[in-house]
């Protein structure tokens, strides 16, 4: 399968217990999703490769992931690193007003006030209060916008456009 048509949903830890049990990062809001799950894409050097999953616990907001044929901390070890992926029409539900951070990147971001072009979305960082929209502009340093209702106003995937008003944000 194409990597453009799988979406990271988390990356290997290290090993737990002695039965090739291995701990997951989740890169998901979501990491309940795993719980479940009968197999899922694993990369490897060359690309991808699909593991069976025999059982997936949840310690605390972390799953812990035995895969078939991997039986002992030292099988597992050698996964540690590798990302977690699976295809985009296995993705969670999001609520009307949740994002997927791929759909979000790349997305044409428009002054609010003015209607001007103020750059493109190249990345999102996570913060615990709330994500920042790191926007490539025509100047040497990017924008960077808080996630929250006073700055970003209108997010419409389908058209890939990201209205904000940045009374604030700059010193313009």
């Amino acid at each position: 399968m194409p990597s453009d048509e799988l979406v990271i949903v988390g990356k290997l830890g290290r090993p737990r217990g002695l039965h090739g049990e291995i701990h997951v990062t989740p890169a998901t809001d979501y990491p309940e999703r795993f719980d479940g799950m009968d197999e899922i894409h694993v990369s490897t050097r060359d690309g991808w490769e699909i593991l069976r999953i025999a059982s997936t616990t949840m310690i605390g907001r972390r799953p812990v992931i035995k895969f078939e044929n991997v039986d002992s901390p030292e099988e597992a070890a050698r996964l540690t690193n590798r990302e977690l992926a699976v295809p985009k029409d296995q993705l969670v539900t999001l609520p009307e007003d949740e994002h997927f951070i791929f759909d979000l990147i790349g997305c044409e971001v428009i002054e609010q006030q003015s209607g001007d072009r103020i750059g493109e979305v190249v990345n999102v960082e996570q913060y615990p209060a709330n994500d920042v929209y790191v926007v490539r502009t025509t100047s040497e340093s990017p924008l960077m916008i808080p996630v929250v209702g006073e700055f970003v106003k209108v997010i419409d995937i389908e058209a890939r456009r990201i209205i904000v008003d940045t009374t604030g944000l700059t010193d313009a």
